[in-house]
């Protein structure tokens, strides 16, 4: 006879994905009402200036998408983090001599 405590299964990717899913359509189950109150509050006399504009935020990001963020360039339009990675994986030989001159030793 086998005297072994009974293991449970272990869980499955398939069940974290399961939980998820149904932890996205229960919120989404609550899209018009969150939208109403979040138009509510961006509407109303009585929330806080920041409250409004939190508000009328969040509803724009939900029904345009977030706006695109810039990266800061360079002199020559490309990203500064470039040039890094070319003075130290293309031209490794001048990376002191760069960095020197940026004020970055």
């Amino acid at each position: 006879m086998d005297n072994a405590p009974a293991r449970s299964p272990t869980p499955r990717k398939t069940s974290k994905a399961r939980t998820l899913t149904e932890i996205r359509s229960l919120a989404r189950s609550h899209t018009r009402t969150a939208i109403r109150v979040l138009v509510g509050i961006m509407r109303s006399d009585d929330a806080t200036p920041a409250a409004r504009v939190s508000a009328a935020n969040a509803i724009l990001d939900r029904g345009w998408g977030k706006a695109a963020q810039p990266i800061e360039n360079g002199e020559d339009g490309a990203p500064d983090f470039v040039h890094r990675v070319e003075r130290v994986i293309v031209h490794p030989e001048d990376t002191g001599n760069a960095d020197a001159a940026e004020g970055n030793v």
